[in-house]
């Protein structure tokens, strides 16, 4: 008698849902795998810094619930890169767990400080690609409006990153109103240009002036009202519930959209452009290409970018 073939282990059938735990696999993985596949990421070296290209999913802090981060892997790293006797690698500064991209480490205490300034004296320039859901009118500008962070009030209170305007319309007459500064808010600033648009979605280049929390994905969702694809916190203001997608975005995407919670967060470091060396003598410019994941989205949305 034929014995049938053992089963395999149960796979979620779904194929979105599948491509999301792919995605979320690092954190999972020995801190060793981890810091080789960093180091398989690594995109640029010399005698001051590392530069990764950050993968997906992926927390640069540890905290409650967090089994692997980039901060905890970076002694090994070091030893990877360099030899055993290497000193620990050095953050310089942060990109959000499901941003992507470069990300510059310093090989020493000095030039991490050093560093750590030129951000903070805004001397880096910084250059995101974002999915957004829908078209910003117009295709090029700037947003300039200061964020602070509230508690939401809902059936599951939270708290999220907001837009604290300077300005407001009087219910009265329309008329443009000067409002007193929240004393909390900082100010934010985003450049913005549209580069490729198609299936109610675009391609945007973001240069992101001002390095506030979340600013990107607040003045993209609630600046000008095309919320980042995959970007399931800030579509909403008053719950925390999936991205509701335009039929089209669906069709293309090959989604339902009870399966839309399963998308990544379509937001990548693409360049940063800084003064390297001891004396800042020469301006190194630092890209990474976008993940697969990015590039699929982006042909399937039919966002060419062909002429880039």
């Amino acid at each position: 008698r034929r014995r049938s073939a053992p089963r395999s282990p149960q796979v979620p059938g779904d194929p979105a849902r599948r491509r999301a735990r792919h995605l979320a696999a690092l954190q999972q993985v020995h801190p060793n795998v981890l810091a080789k596949a960093l180091k398989r990421g690594a995109v640029y070296q010399d005698e001051e810094v590392v530069v990764l290209n950050k993968p997906y999913g992926l927390p640069v802090h540890g905290g409650p619930g967090i089994k692997n981060c980039i901060t905890d892997v970076l002694p090994v790293l070091a030893k990877m890169l360099v030899n055993m006797k290497a000193e620990p690698l050095h953050l310089c500064h942060r990109l959000d767990k499901e941003t992507t991209g470069v990300m510059v480490l310093a090989r020493s205490k000095e030039a991490a400080e050093r560093i750590r300034l030129l951000f903070k004296t805004r001397q880096v320039e910084k250059i995101y690609w974002a999915i957004s859901v829908g078209h910003p009118d117009p295709a090029e500008g700037v947003v300039e409006i200061p964020m602070v962070e509230k508690q939401v009030q809902s059936h599951q209170p939270h708290y999220k990153m907001t837009l604290a305007p300077n300005y407001h319309l009087s219910p009265e007459d329309g008329k443009v109103l000067k409002i007193r500064k929240n004393r909390n808010a900082e100010s934010a600033v985003t450049r913005y240009r549209v580069l490729a648009s198609s299936s109610a979605c675009s391609l945007l280049e973001l240069q992101p002036i001002t390095g506030v929390k979340h600013q990107l994905r607040v003045h993209l969702a609630y600046g000008l009202g095309c919320p980042i694809l995959g970007d399931h916190k800030y579509s909403h203001w008053s719950k925390l519930a999936p991205q509701k997608l335009p039929e089209i975005t669906l069709k293309r995407l090959k989604l339902e959209q009870s399966q839309a919670r399963h998308l990544p967060l379509h937001l990548h470091a693409y360049r940063l452009s800084l003064p390297l060396g001891a004396g800042g003598g020469k301006r190194t410019d630092l890209m990474c290409e976008p993940p697969s994941f990015f590039h699929r989205t982006l042909r399937k949305l039919e966002l060419d970018i062909a002429n880039e």
